[in-house]
């Protein structure tokens, strides 16, 4: 009995310190990036390493967004984490949506939005961001597109909308 005791106390201790690291290095820097601008008000994200213990991939998981948020509120939030936790590098981060895994971003795309957040144009950032974008199989999710810069915008900005449907828009309804 005593070492059925020890085990549930070890066992117990682990889990609480996986938490509390994850909590410490990836969702104090989500929690700043929420309350530090009113637009965010009820939008809940959750980040932390995939399964809790793998570093190398960050998960951010959309938990709600209140129905009076656009795309544009979700997507500022996702590039003032990256800009947030820039330093850190990761191979993948996946895009989740109430736990289900949507899409994938390569680690070092993410970084480069983070890195980019304060001096690229966002609108640049936007229009980009899709063809940047993997399924969780690792294929492309959306095409890249090239010819006349209106036809080319047109189709970046479809794409960037259908991405936020696929990703979370469709859950929250």
């Amino acid at each position: 009995m005593k070492k059925i005791i020890v085990f549930a106390v070890l066992v117990l201790s682990v889990v609480g310190s996986v938490y509390a690291a994850n909590n410490q290095i990836l969702m104090k820097p989500m929690n700043a990036v929420l309350a530090e601008d009113p637009r965010n008000t009820g939008i809940k994200i959750e980040s932390h390493y995939k399964d809790y213990v793998q570093p190398s991939v960050l998960v951010i998981n959309i938990e709600s967004i209140p129905g009076d948020k656009s795309p544009a509120d979700v997507f500022r939030i996702l590039l003032q984490y990256a800009h947030r936790v820039q330093e850190m590098d990761f191979e993948n981060v996946l895009l989740n949506s109430k736990g289900t895994t949507k899409f994938m971003l390569k680690g070092s795309y993410f970084k480069k939005i983070g890195t980019e957040y304060k001096v690229q144009n966002p609108v640049y950032t936007m229009r980009t961001f899709p063809e940047n974008v993997y399924l969780p199989n690792g294929s492309r999710a959306f095409s890249s597109w090239s010819g006349g810069l209106l036809g080319v915008t047109r189709k970046q900005i479809e794409d960037f909308t259908e991405f936020h449907k696929r990703w979370y828009i469709e859950d929250m309804l």
